[in-house]
């Protein structure tokens, strides 16, 4: 059956065409990659096998049999969905199990889960500051955050990345007035793989009357005892007043919690707009999590894997010349200048059999596009060189190496 084509409505689909055409120009366009099977080490892309470099399935949980064992057991036991908003009828009593054991992961009092991370941010950020209260953060945090942020009243410093002298400097600027100073730092950050200055910024926060909060995505399943995390990492349990992670990267499913003190999990009910709208996790998603949690913590060989991955692949990109920046973790970019330089650099890797996806502004700055690979406890050493064999032959044919 043929579609209905839509008029151009005021104008929309006219003024539309012209940015879309612009971001083509520019050479900031995206296409959707499709993968055509299993979230894997080696997996199929738009009809191509390709060894995956983009993944955030870090401990590669998502094809775990005991964490799809889990979902079908949980399907037959509790259905398919929820039905529900967790505040009128969608709290199952197996939501409540996997908030308390995610707070005795991560040494809290309490916590609860949102349908994604960047809804967790949001529903915390907007319980907790109002026009009374100032936000000190990273210029480099996550997206996340920064909607977060906008969504409240609450006044902003930005303070340049992991520069304590610039966060000292925000701390002593906003002495006066306000009710909260709030410092919000990723934990990784995402594109750079830097660990943030976690214990600088917890003695500064002290010194100065604040409050820290730690946004722990990409460091959840990858740093800290059995990957609890940057305050397991630095051993700052107790100093750090909110802690957020994911359950869509190395847990292997999808959702974002928030670990926290009980007062704030308490407010987040009351207040937090994600949690308030949004039907809850199926107990198909909640079943798998608490499966991995414990797969976390039972079997360390995975994140010790993870890690031998990690610096063998790292120490070889750098040898061969490649400019990875300051990155300290599975998170490890190929910086290489123009937006242009990364789409092709992407593209011809892939067309050679590895999946390693540009990123490109306003993602990062303009002159700091890259490809940005991720290494997982999947790959094989196997795997690995044949990905690094490709990173070199395409790098000298464009001329990056």
């Amino acid at each position: 059956m043929a579609l209905n084509t839509m008029t151009d409505a005021g104008g929309l689909r006219t003024i539309l065409q012209e940015v879309l055409n612009d971001l083509k120009d520019k050479h900031l366009y995206r296409e959707l990659r499709v993968l055509q099977n299993h979230q894997a080490a080696v997996c199929t892309i738009n009809g191509r096998e390709v060894i995956n470099l983009s993944s955030n399935n870090y401990l590669g949980l998502c094809t775990d049999p005991r964490l799809e064992a889990a979902a079908k057991a949980a399907i037959d036991e509790w259905g398919v969905g929820s039905g529900a908003v967790r505040t009128i009828i969608g709290t199952l009593s197996i939501h409540q199990l996997l908030e308390q054991e995610l707070a005795a992961f991560k040494h809290t009092e309490a916590a609860l889960t949102f349908g994604s991370g960047f809804t967790a941010n949001q529903g915390a950020i907007g319980s907790i500051v109002t026009d009374q209260d100032v936000v000190i953060t990273d210029e480099l945090n996550h997206a996340s955050i920064i909607d977060g942020i906008r969504l409240t009243k609450a006044a902003r410093k930005i303070y340049k990345h992991s520069d304590m002298d610039a966060l000292e400097a925000a701390l002593k600027e906003t002495q006066n007035g306000y009710r909260l100073r709030l410092i919000i730092t990723d934990g990784v950050f995402s594109m750079d793989g830097d660990i943030a200055k976690l214990p600088e910024i917890v003695e500064l926060a002290e010194r100065y009357g604040a409050a820290v909060y730690i946004d722990d995505a990409h460091a959840s399943g990858v740093l800290g005892e059995h990957g609890a995390g940057s305050t397991s990492h630095f051993k700052l349990y107790g100093r750090i007043a909110v802690q957020i992670g994911t359950l869509s990267k190395a847990i292997g499913a999808v959702g974002g919690y928030v670990a926290c003190m009980q007062e704030l999990r308490d407010m987040m009910i009351q207040r937090a707009r994600p949690f308030l709208f949004s039907t809850s996790q199926p107990p198909s998603v909640v079943a798998t999590c608490r499966e991995a949690l414990r797969i976390m913590q039972s079997e360390p060989e995975l994140h010790q894997r993870l890690w031998d991955n990690t610096r063998y692949f790292k120490e070889r990109l750098n040898a061969l010349g490649f400019n990875t920046g300051k990155s300290e973790t599975p998170i490890t970019p190929v910086i290489v200048g123009t937006s242009e330089t990364a789409g092709k650099f992407s593209d011809r890797l892939f067309e050679e059999g590895v999946f390693a996806q540009a990123i490109v502004y306003p993602t990062v700055a303009a002159d700091k596009a890259r490809v940005r690979t991720i290494v997982t406890a999947a790959h094989t050493r196997a795997n690995l060189d044949t990905a690094l064999g490709t990173f070199e032959q395409v790098g000298r044919e464009l001329g990056i190496i």
